[in-house]
């Protein structure tokens, strides 16, 4: 067996097709969700991630002399800076005002989705120094790529610690964000979680959920065949109401929820809200191996407190349930806070061809981290958790 000594080749794709599924998902494993072949085929395949929406794929993969995938990179070649919760907007601007062309630039992450992960992929069974060896190679070929593209920069956006480490060690220039994440401390059930809470915020959760009780309103929990294409349409339309009221357009399309539905419906839990027979809420998850991940949320009438039980009270208990470590809830929310959801860190790495206004970059990003740091020590003084 190849134990990644043997040359690799490098390959840039212009779509996920291009590579074998079984060879993509061995380097991706079965942890994540979103950097398996078939959700990202299914953004592509919908048309939801394609040139003439700004995503232009540009694949990495590794090939060892035999022909089988050693590493693999999911790319794309960007022409905006939408959909990708890592915002550089400001770069992008300041790049324009100094003379330079931000755009293109070349980007390594899951369009749309800010949950943090492995970004350089990675076949599990080869020795672990091969590994790193691989990793950077990877990196080293995105940033090749780039030059030779005549590109601004390359954004390796919600990389996990190690992939970040391995950026830095090549002088990618390292930043930090911050989500709100629910750990599961071995919780019997939703009670045993409130109980780990202030008497406070655990009364005001009680009260939240009381509130929906008595509105009416069933709460169903739906995942692999028990999700009908009814129940697509009306999240559908829940999706579409809160992207055309807070971003303006929606970034995914009817197709890509229909192929989402068709390959990994046994990775998805849609919680359905329901008022006489009609549904009338709902929000996606994406299920992983020690994890649940909430996507999308949506309404088609008004019900108090109905957002908090269908995105996170839901959520915490599927996750006690099914013994899952964590709940990642998302981008931005400080209200998550309160409902037990605590502050972590994120990270993405970032190569920008121009000296001067990577030098720029650096010093902004050296007072952007502190900042973040000191908001995430600041948040975690305003815990809601029993204290002792």
């Amino acid at each position: 067996m190849p134990d990644g000594s043997e040359a690799a080749v490098i390959k840039v794709l212009g779509s996920i097709d291009e590579v074998d599924a079984d060879q993509w998902d061995a380097c991706a494993g079965t942890n994540d969700p979103f950097i398996c072949h078939a959700f990202l085929k299914s953004l592509e395949d919908s048309g939801s991630v394609a040139p003439d929406t700004g995503w232009t794929p540009r694949h990495l993969i590794l090939e060892d002399e035999t022909g089988n995938l050693a590493a693999c990179a999911p790319v794309y070649q960007k022409s905006h800076s939408y959909g990708e919760y890592v915002f550089d907007w400001a770069w992008a601007d300041a790049y324009a005002r100094a003379g330079g062309r931000y755009y293109p630039k070349l980007l390594c992450a899951v369009p749309f989705t800010p949950v943090g992960g492995k970004r350089l992929l990675i076949r599990p069974d080869l020795p672990e120094g091969s590994q790193r060896e691989l990793k950077s190679t990877l990196v080293s070929g995105m940033v090749a790529l780039a030059e030779r593209s005549g590109f601004s920069s390359l954004h390796i956006n919600f990389t996990n610690v190690d992939d970040g480490k391995i950026c830095g060690g090549l002088g990618l220039l390292q930043r930090s964000g911050r989500q709100f994440h629910w750990l599961n401390k071995n919780y019997g059930d939703f009670d045993a979680f409130l109980t780990a809470l202030s008497s406070r915020k655990r009364k005001a959760i009680r009260k939240e959920r009381r509130k929906v009780d008595d509105s009416g309103v069933d709460i169903r929990c739906l995942t692999g065949a028990e999700i009908e294409e009814r129940h697509w349409d009306a999240f559908y339309r829940f999706y579409r109401n809160t992207s055309d009221r807070k971003w303006g357009e929606a970034y995914l399309n009817r197709a890509f929820f229909r192929l989402l539905g068709e390959r990994m419906a046994e990775r998805v839990l849609l919680v359905i809200a329901e008022n006489d027979g009609e549904i009338v809420g709902g929000a996606l998850n994406m299920i992983g191996e020690d994890a649940l991940y909430g996507r999308y949320w949506g309404c088609g009438e008004h019900f108090r407190f109905l957002h908090f039980e269908v995105c996170y009270y839901q959520a915490i208990e599927y996750a006690i349930g099914h013994g899952l470590k964590r709940v990642e809830a998302g981008a931005q929310g400080e209200h998550k806070l309160s409902r037990g959801y605590m502050p972590h860190a994120t990270y993405s790495a970032h190569w920008i061809a121009d000296p001067g206004f990577r030098d720029a970059v650096a010093r902004f990003l050296v007072e952007e981290t502190d900042a973040i740091d000191d908001e995430i020590d600041i948040l975690v003084t305003y815990t809601p958790f029993r204290r002792g």
